[in-house]
C-alpha cells in the first residue's frame, strides 16, 4: 500500500515518520520526498490498520495529514515519460555529459535495430559512426548546429538541445529525417494556406473558362502522372497547383516550391537535389537533403520550368524516369517517391523547336497539362476578384470596408489586365492604401488610360457631363465587343439587360459596317 503524508518541513521530521514504520515492522520499499510531501511504497501495510498508522503518525510534531494513493509520483512520472518517448515519431536520444545515451525512445532503438536498453551507455559518436562527433559535443557545451549523420543506413538531421542545471548535464538529441524537416518546411510556408479545403474552393471565379479549369483540375489532381500548368505570369499557376496537391492523394505530405528563375543554377541545383558533405567550401557541415528528399512522399512544384538551364535539365529527366538522383559532390544513388508539378509562362513547345528545352523532358513534363485562362477571357470574374482584394485589403490596413463607384467598376471591366489576377490585386491594394473615402473611383485605380474618353476627346475637354458618360460609353463597348460579339454576349459580360445593350451598340454604331 502506498500513502502520501503531509508535514511542515523541520529537521529530522522525515526519519521520525519512516520510525512509526519500522516500529511497526512494516517494509519500506520506496520512499520520495519532496516537501512537504513524503510519499512511502510499504507492501505490507493493510488498508484496515492505516487508520491506527495515521494516528500514530500524527503524533509527530509538523505531520498534518494521512492519505493513501494509487501510486507515487515518480513512477507515474516515469509511466507517463515511457509513454510519451513510445509516442515520439522522431528518434530521441538523452546522453549524459560523457556523450554517453541515457534514455532512448521507442523510435531511434526501432530505427537503431536493438532494444532501447541496449541503447544505454552507448557513445554517441560511435553510435553515428562519426570519430569526434561525441568530443565536439562536449567542447562546445553540447551546443551545435544541425548537421546530417546516418544511422542503420537512413540520413538524419541530428538537433542538439542541452540539458542545463548548474553546468551542463548532457543534452538530448533529435533526429529528423528528410521527409520531416520537409513535413515542418511546409507548414511553415504554407501554414492555413488553404484551411481545412481541397484548395479549389480558394481559387475565385465563376466565369465558364474557371469552371472547366477545376473541372480538369480535380480529375488531373487525383492522378500521380506529371502535371504541368501553363498560363500567362500572373494567372495564378502556383495557386492551382498548391489546389491539386491538397486534392491529391498526397495531401498530408508537404508541398515544397522552388523558381527556377529566381536562383542561379549552381544554387538551384544544390536547392533541388541537395549536396554531400564537402561538396562546396561554405557547405553545411554534413551535407544537406535537397527539395526532392525534403518533400518525400508529397509533391515538388517547379516554377518557371522554361528558365531551367540545360544541364539541371538533363539531371530532371534522369530523376523524372526512375526516381533516383545523387546529390552535388555525392556518390551514392538516392530514390525518393515525389510528385513533380511545373508550370511556366513560356512556350515550351517554341522552345524545344529552336532546341532551348529538351524535347525529351518536355514529353516527361507534360503528361498531364492545365492551361489557366489569363483574366481578359474570365471577365465575368473581374469585380468577384475586384471586391474579394477590396476585403482584404481593407483588413491589411486596417480602414473601414470601402466599395467600387460604377464608372471604377467599368474601368475594371474595360482593362485588358496584362499582368492578369496579380496586377488586379495590386491595383486594388493601392487604391484602398492610397484612397480615404468610402468608395474607390477611376483616379484611385490608376489605370493608364483608365480616365480617358476616346483619344481625341481629353476628359477635361468634354463639353458636358452626358458628353463625358458617352465618350466612356462608346469606349468600353468597342473594347469589350470583339470579344463578345453580340448584345446578348455583351450584356451577360456587363450583368444588365439586353435591350439596353442592343440600343447603345446601335447608338454608336458598332461594329462599325
Amino acid at each position: 500500500m502506498r500513502i502520501e503524508v503531509t508535514f511542515a518541513d523541520r529537521v529530522g521530521i522525515a526519519h521520525e515518520i519512516l520510525a512509526v514504520l519500522a516500529i511497526r515492522r512494516l517494509n519500506v520499499v520506496a520512499v520520495e520526498v519532496d516537501p512537504p510531501l513524503i510519499h512511502i511504497d510499504a507492501p505490507g501495510l493493510d488498508p484496515a490498520t492505516l487508520p491506527a498508522l495515521s494516528d500514530a503518525l500524527r503524533t509527530i510534531p509538523g505531520v498534518q495529514a494521512v492519505a493513501a494513493i494509487d501510486m507515487l509520483p515518480g513512477t507515474r512520472r516515469r509511466l507517463h515519460l515511457d509513454a510519451l518517448l513510445a509516442a515520439l515519431p522522431d528518434p530521441v536520444l538523452a546522453v549524459d555529459r560523457a556523450g554517453r545515451v541515457v534514455v532512448a525512445s521507442t523510435a531511434a532503438a526501432e530505427v537503431a535495430g536493438v532494444a532501447e536498453a541496449r541503447l544505454a551507455g552507448l557513445d554517441i559518436g560511435e553510435l553515428f559512426a562519426v570519430p569526434g562527433l561525441t568530443r565536439e559535443l562536449i567542447d562546445g557545451g553540447f551546443r551545435m548546429s544541425g548537421r546530417e549523420v546516418t544511422l542503420s543506413g537512413q540520413p538524419f538531421l541530428l538537433e542538439v538541445t542541452p540539458i542545463v542545471d548548474i553546468g551542463t548535464a548532457g543534452a538530448v538529441i533529435t533526429l529528423f529525417t528528410p521527409s520531416r524537416l520537409g513535413e515542418r518546411l511546409d507548414a511553415l510556408q504554407n501554414f492555413d494556406e488553404f484551411g481545412s479545403g481541397g484548395g479549389f474552393d480558394r481559387i475565385l471565379g465563376e466565369s465558364q473558362p474557371v469552371r472547366a479549369l477545376k473541372a480538369r483540375a480535380v480529375r488531373v489532381a487525383a492522378m500521380e502522372a506529371p502535371l504541368l500548368i501553363l498560363g500567362e505570369t500572373g494567372t495564378g499557376k502556383e495557386l492551382i497547383a498548391h489546389a491539386c496537391h491538397r486534392a491529391s492523394p498526397r495531401r498530408d505530405k508537404p508541398f515544397l516550391a522552388l523558381n527556377c528563375a529566381a536562383v542561379p543554377e549552381n544554387l538551384a541545383e544544390s536547392e533541388l537535389f541537395g549536396y554531400a558533405p564537402g561538396a562546396f567550401t561554405g557547405a553545411q557541415r554534413g551535407g544537406k537533403p535537397g527539395l526532392l528528399e525534403l518533400a518525400h512522399g508529397g509533391t515538388v512544384f517547379l516554377d518557371e520550368i522554361g528558365e531551367m538551364s540545360a544541364y539541371l535539365q538533363a539531371k530532371l529527366l534522369r530523376f523524372l524516369n526512375d526516381g533516383s538522383f545523387r546529390r552535388v559532390g555525392g556518390e551514392r544513388e538516392r530514390k525518393v517517391d515525389v510528385r513533380v508539378v511545373s508550370a511556366t509562362h513560356r512556350s515550351l513547345e517554341a522552345m524545344v523547336a529552336d532546341h532551348s528545352f529538351r524535347e525529351d523532358l518536355f514529353y516527361r513534363l507534360n503528361v498531364l497539362s492545365l492551361n489557366v485562362p489569363p483574366l481578359r477571357e474570365r471577365g465575368d470574374d473581374i469585380l468577384l476578384l475586384a471586391r474579394h482584394f477590396i476585403v482584404r485589403a481593407c483588413a491589411q490596413a486596417r480602414r473601414p470596408p470601402c466599395r467600387l463607384t460604377p464608372a471604377a467598376a467599368s474601368a475594371l471591366l474595360a482593362n485588358r489586365w496584362p499582368g492578369n489576377v496579380r496586377q488586379l490585386e495590386n491595383v486594388i491594394f493601392r487604391a484602398v492604401t492610397m484612397s480615404d473615402g468610402g468608395a474607390l473611383d477611376v483616379p484611385d485605380l490608376e489605370l493608364a488610360g483608365a480616365g480617358m474618353l476616346p483619344a481625341d476627346v481629353p476628359a477635361e475637354e468634354a463639353a458636358s457631363w452626358e458628353e463625358a458618360v458617352e465618350g466612356f460609353e462608346r469606349t468600353l463597348l468597342r473594347r469589350l465587343y470583339p470579344r463578345f460579339p453580340s448584345s446578348r454576349k455583351l450584356a451577360a459580360r456587363l450583368a444588365t439587360s439586353h435591350t439596353m445593350i442592343a440600343n447603345k451598340l446601335r447608338k454608336y454604331g458598332i461594329p462599325e459596317r
